[in-house]
């Protein structure tokens, strides 16, 4: 099965099951084919966290496809340049990109196809071209201001294509297809190599190095040379009988379990549809507090933040209203930094990502969170036709945080792919994108699938909510206190409940919050999974 939050690339991983490719092969065709076909959501440019479960490895392994920051990125030499916080958009918010090499890690250690037959629907999507959402379509619509200033993405971009009409991208279908060629030669691994060289040694880095400099950023191709993706253990907590994991602190996930450590100690069953959200709200914040203060690329006290003596402490601080505190439990918060909202920011859709999961016949799992590249963020490269990330927005240039700008260091990102084990064999991945509300409409759903009973599709159908009463991870880096949003679906009586509290409400859509996917695999090897109907995009395939 694949699940995928766009039916192309879903399309693309199941082709790839159907002729014998493993979990991890139609993973990686899967994500390279969103790279094309949500270009607004995730690019080339960008990054890939991952969680995996190989039947043959016995044991859950995280994927780390996150680039770092560049050797010449100081807080100092940002604040030369008169800046007080990473920009949201531009060269300068460039870490190294990260995807393309966590990709062909995965595919090297654990696929069994060759590079160019897993590439070979995102090149011919690219170059054929695919039909283009209303997603694509209100983001340069939105931007289009700021594209008409880059050259490479006025030429791509504008002027805006009509919603449905075929789209190419030639360059970038040229950038895959020289990747591909120069590879060939020798074993399997030996051609993912030189490819792997040919990005971020050979000619793509070496682009990459003289447009950062034309642009004024502090990337390089040093700095490409320099980078590998890794494979890590995973952060776990025992949740409703089953072993929930996530990616160590460098990245959002371990706020999930947080969450959870705080959650079991009630009894989610036996609320009302308000209380839920009250209850879920109170101990989200109480979380992220701690991953705004603590998470980064670095030592984190995981052991005390999910032992039962801390979340004891901490749910005793939950009340019957709406909190107005922001307290981590141990550490300090940032200093937030008054800064104007700026076109291309950020995460303006509440889901300037994608997700994919996987599971293939012989229960090997896979969960990953692709994002950073959007089209909207940074100047397209036109030789190699796709802009670089901003990631490193999510660095402070205040100096003694977790999350202090550093050279080499990675950002501590919202991305947070899900996978749950029971009895020790994979049963679960799921995930969502949606920047600070990851954790939260992804944990959401696990909850109601665990706690409440609901089938993965219920969970993800369910009426949703968020809040943004944390430190935003983009710039400007806002907070919004004491807020949650949630679908109108859930009723007056809810949202009036929620007011009562204390809660600042704000009512969205019915079918407007979170774009989860999610794949199972249970206990006699019957194969489940759901896909978001939000956005009409996601979908999930399976045979």
């Amino acid at each position: 099965m694949v699940a995928s939050t766009h039916w192309l690339a879903s399309a693309a991983g199941m082709s790839v099951l159907e002729r014998g490719g493993n979990a991890f092969d139609a993973a990686v065709a899967t994500g390279l084919t969103l790279q094309v076909v949500e270009p607004h959501l995730n690019g080339p440019g960008g990054e890939v966290p991952a969680l995996l479960f190989p039947v043959d490895r016995g044991e859950p392994i995280a994927l780390c496809g996150q680039g770092c920051a560049p050797g010449a990125a100081t807080i100092e030499r940002y604040h030369e340049l008169g800046h007080e916080l990473v920009p949201g958009t531009g060269v300068l918010a460039a870490c190294v990109p990260g995807a393309f090499g966590g990709w062909l890690l995965l595919l090297e250690q654990f696929g069994t196809w060759r590079l160019a037959d897993v590439l070979q629907f995102a090149i011919g999507y690219a170059e054929h071209g695919f039909p283009l959402v209303a997603g694509i379509r209100a983001t340069i619509d939105r931007t289009e201001d700021l594209l008409r200033d880059w050259p490479g993405s006025s030429d791509l971009y504008l002027p805006a294509p009509e919603v449905g009409a075929l789209f190419r991208n030639p360059a970038l279908g040229a950038t895959y297809r020289r990747i591909v060629e120069e590879s060939r030669g020798g074993s399997r691994e030996q051609e993912i190599e030189n490819a792997r060289r040919a990005y971020y040694e050979g000619f793509v880095a070496q682009e990459i190095d003289r447009f950062s400099a034309a642009e004024g950023g502090l990337l390089t191709g040093e700095d490409m040379a320099r980078w590998r993706a890794t494979l890590e253990p995973v952060a776990k907590l025992e949740y409703g009988g089953l072993t929930v994991c996530k990616t160590l602190p460098w990245a959002a996930g371990p706020v999930g379990l947080q969450q959870l450590a705080l959650l079991d100690g009630f009894d989610l069953a036996e609320l009302s549809p308000a209380e839920f959200v009250h209850v879920v709200t109170e101990c989200a914040k109480l979380a992220f507090a701690d991953r705004d203060a603590l998470y980064g690329d670095g030592e984190v006290p995981l052991e005390t933040l999910l032992s039962s003596a801390y979340n004891d402490e901490r749910r005793a601080l939950v009340g019957e209203d709406a909190s107005e505190e922001y307290r981590p439990g141990i550490g300090r918060l940032p200093q937030l930094v008054e800064a104007a909202v700026t076109p291309g920011a950020g995460e303006p859709t509440r889901g300037d990502t994608v997700h994919l999961d996987v599971v293939d016949r012989h229960g090997n799992m896979f969960s990953a969170t692709p994002s950073g590249g959007w089209l909207q963020s940074s100047p397209v490269i036109p030789s190699l036709g796709w802009p670089l990330g901003t990631r490193a927005q999510m660095f402070w240039l205040e100096e003694g945080l977790a999350s202090s700008l550093r050279p080499g260091a990675r950002p501590r990102t919202t991305l947070c792919p899900g996978l749950a084990l029971r009895d020790g064999k994979p049963y679960l991945a799921w995930g969502t994108p949606g920047g600070d509300q990851q954790e939260q409409w992804a944990l959401h759903v696990f909850v109601r699938h665990v706690d409440l009973g609901l089938n993965l599709q219920e969970a993800i159908d369910a009426p949703e909510f968020h809040m943004d009463h944390l430190i935003s991870s983009f710039h400007p880096r806002g907070f919004a206190r004491r807020s949650v949003a949630l679908e109108e679906r859930f009723g007056d009586d809810v949202v009036d409940d929620l007011r009562a509290r204390g809660h600042d409400v704000e009512v969205s859509g019915p079918w407007t919050l979170g774009r989860v996917t999610a794949v199972a695999r249970a206990d006699d090897g019957l194969l489940k999974a759901g896909a978001n109907p939000r956005g009409m995009q996601g979908y999930a395939v399976g045979r």
